[in-house]
């Protein structure tokens, strides 16, 4: 029985709670933040046995085993260093960090201690996407030529401005998808080998990236585009286009349910086949069980599909060189 701390009382602490209450091998220890008030309200929600105000109390309690970290990207290389140092294994939401000096220290202070540590792409521990790199490798999409995503969400009034905009917040799930398609198709080197177009609008209320655009090529040919934007709309895409035949996500790609997550394999020649995956349980709850399953067999790190140290970084790197490329001579939206 794995015991978790919560660190943080937003809304992406309350779905993972629920996931960590779903599962019989984890239990809810503590949860700390910096306000009582929510703080006391969440203990509450959960039947929480402990609290503490701040997060040195939750990090420094020897019965903790895991440390969920729900706070804003910045803060992650810090939190993350000091529940290291006291021999946590830590699950901290995306984006890794804001920058990669940020990165390189959350991965060196992990890879000191020894102790577990993924990123939560909470999406990638779904059995979908075990059945995505199936899928990728049985043949049928012959040599992997074009990706294509976009997420769009109508997000900007609620997302912190030190998260760094879009990015961060959406673009950093194709972007990670796009990663684990070329790297299973392509080979663990590819997705280094490349070159980057990007493009950007800076919104005039926080001054981040509000919507972005990229294409990429990598040295054997492949083609990517990806769009994501937090100032409009409520939308998702992604497809893998092969020489004999495409890949489509119908469902949410980055929301896997419990219900029906819905594939289609459309050849260029044939008839278009549905694939749908489903467990009962959401991405959110694989997570919880993916932790559990590295714990127990010793692991310091995720086991593809979710990300591994190097995945982690190799996306973050990705997603700060489009965004160094947007800001060069992006205009303002309103």
């Amino acid at each position: 029985m794995l015991r978790w701390a919560v660190l943080g009382t937003g809304f992406i602490s309350n779905t993972v709670a629920r996931a960590i209450q779903q599962s019989e091998g984890s239990e809810l220890w503590t949860v700390s933040g910096r306000n009582p008030s929510a703080v006391q309200a969440f203990q509450e929600q959960f039947s929480i046995p402990n609290h503490s105000i701040g997060y040195d109390g939750a990090l420094n309690d020897p019965n903790v085993d895991v440390a969920y970290i729900g706070l804003p990207n910045h803060l992650h290389h810090t939190l993350t260093a000091q529940a290291a140092a006291q021999g946590k294994a830590v699950l901290s939401e995306k984006s890794l960090t804001t920058t990669m000096a940020q990165a390189h220290e959350l991965v060196s202070a992990v890879q000191q201690a020894s102790t577990f540590f993924v990123e939560g792409y909470m999406y990638l521990a779904h059995p979908l996407y075990q059945r995505l790199q199936e899928l990728l490798l049985d043949g049928r999409l012959g040599e992997l030529r074009a990706i294509h995503g976009h997420y769009a969400a109508d997000i900007w009034q609620v997302t912190n401005p030190q998260g760094r905009g879009t990015l961060y917040n959406l673009g950093c799930y194709p972007v990670s998808l796009m990663h684990l398609v070329v790297q299973t198709m392509c080979g663990e080197d590819m997705f280094a080998s490349r070159r980057l177009a990007g493009f950007g609008a800076v919104s005039a209320h926080d001054g981040t990236i509000c919507d972005a655009a990229m294409t990429a090529r990598f040295d054997n040919g492949v083609l990517a585009s990806l769009q994501s934007t937090d100032s409009y709309g409520m939308a998702h895409g992604f497809t893998i286009s092969g020489t004999k035949g495409e890949l489509r996500f119908v469902t949410n790609p980055w929301l896997p349910s419990d219900g029906a997550n819905h594939l289609q394999w459309c050849p260029y020649d044939g008839a278009v086949e549905d694939i749908f995956v489903e467990t009962g349980f959401d991405a959110f709850y694989h997570q919880i069980k993916m932790v559990e399953q590295n714990l127990t067999q010793g692991r310091t790190e995720a086991q593809r599909p979710s990300p591994r140290l190097q995945d982690s970084l190799e996306i973050m790197e990705f997603l700060t060189e489009w965004e160094a490329l947007c800001l060069q001579g992006a205009a303002p939206v309103a």
